[in-house]
Formats: structure tokens, sequence, C-alpha cells
């Protein structure tokens, strides 16, 4: 039996897709998602983007292999409503100006860094509050 892994782009961890070949099409991959997840096609579409290339597949012929990993985001059932001005831009492009695009990980790997000096500190503090009572008994 082969798989597709699959995870919405909030999702920590992945599920799985089971089907017998070497591929699914993205018609029948969207297909069971939807009624994996209990998610009805006359309220949205899905986005089926690859984990590692960050390929999005558009065609609902396109054949997905069997034992990828797919990143999955929930679209309007009408789709996006386009706006007078449409610009398509890399996700690691920069904006505007000055200010870059910042990725997911650099972010986490800031907040986790973040985290640990904050802790790091009140280690500190506590230890020399510590000794500081130690010192003061002896």
């Amino acid at each position: 039996m082969s798989c597709v892994h699959y995870k919405f782009s909030s999702a920590l961890k992945y599920d799985t897709v089971s089907f017998s070949g070497l591929h699914i099409s993205l018609r029948d991959l969207k297909r069971q998602i939807m009624g994996r997840e209990k998610l009805k096609a006359a309220n949205c579409d899905l986005q089926i983007t690859n984990a590692q290339s960050k390929e999005e597949y558009t065609d609902d012929n396109a054949l997905i292999l069997k034992n990828s990993s797919v990143i999955v985001r929930r679209l309007p059932a009408g789709g996006v409503k386009a706006t007078s001005k449409t610009y398509v831009r890399s996700r690691t492009e920069a904006v505007s100006g000055t200010s870059k695009a910042v990725c997911k990980t650099t972010t986490s790997h800031v907040f986790y860094t973040l985290h640990l000096t904050l802790n790091n500190v009140a280690l500190y503090e506590f230890s020399k509050q510590y000794l500081s009572i130690i010192s003061s008994k002896t």
C-alpha cells in the first residue's frame, strides 16, 4: 500500500492518505483529504504544495508520487478575489524597501534563543540570591 503524507500549514504533525499504485492524482488526493478532514467541497478548495520543493500543484490531473510529503492550505470555494494589481513574488524575495522576508524557521530559532536566554538570566538571578542567603547564614 502506498501513501502520501500531508499536513495543514498550521498543523505540527503529518497525517497519511493511503492508496494503491505508484502515484495519486491531485484530484484524488484532495478528495481523500477532504473526506478524512470532513471538509465540504462546496465550502472550500485545497491548495497542495510539495513540502520539500515548495512547488504548488495546480493541475487536477498532476500525479503525486508515493511517499511524498505535502502542505495543505484551505482556500475559499470561489477562490481568492483578484484585485486590479496582482504581483507574484517568491517567498524569499524582499517585500519592499530594505525589509527582508523572514523564514519561519529563522523566526522560530530567534524565539527559541530568546527563551533560552531569559531562562538563563532567571537561573542566574536565582543562583545569586540563593548564594547570598547561604553566605549570610555562615
